[in-house]
């Protein structure tokens, strides 16, 4: 069985990160999120032999959804707890995009992921991460206005594709 719990403490040195994604912002406080055969996630992924968190971030955003992003905002973390193993930390952070590159496939598996920009408010949704989700998205928020972004202005979805 395996748990999950949402926590926005600074992250314990002794928990292990295991994965960083983060809630990319468009110049309109809109959110990216990667859509894959019609599930929906947001950039990032593991971290590869002595990356710091940050870094892990921007590269996963470049070879995932083909975006450059500034300032990076720690949201927390979600711990995972599996039968056996010590917990370890998922890490949530927040961007600002600063640029959309030419799409191409995913170096990792080949594969190319579509970029739908939509209002934060419909994120939960449609990544369906139960309340964990609600409250990452509201820590989200949070890191939107410290970037400057208002994404409590509805605003339509658009595919960049």
């Amino acid at each position: 069985m395996v748990s999950f719990q949402w926590i926005t403490e600074p992250l314990p040195e002794d928990i292990p990160v295991r994965q960083v994604y983060g809630f990319c912002f468009d110049d309109t406080g809109r959110v990216l999120l990667r859509e894959d055969a019609g599930h929906y996630g947001l950039p990032g992924g593991k971290p590869e032999a002595d990356e710091d968190v940050p870094t892990v971030l921007a590269r996963e955003c470049r070879e995932e959804s083909q975006i450059t992003i500034g300032e990076q905002i720690y949201l927390g973390y979600q711990e995972v707890t599996e039968d056996g193993p010590p917990p370890y930390a998922q890490l949530r952070l927040a961007a600002r995009i600063t640029g959309f590159l030419p799409r191409e496939p995913d170096p990792d598996i080949g594969r190319m992921y579509g970029r739908l920009i939509a209002p934060l408010n419909k994120a939960p949704a449609l990544l369906d991460w139960g309340i964990d989700g609600l409250l990452q998205a509201a820590a989200a928020v949070r890191a939107a206005y410290r970037l400057g972004l208002d994404p409590a202005v509805v605003r339509q979805d658009t595919w960049r594709n």
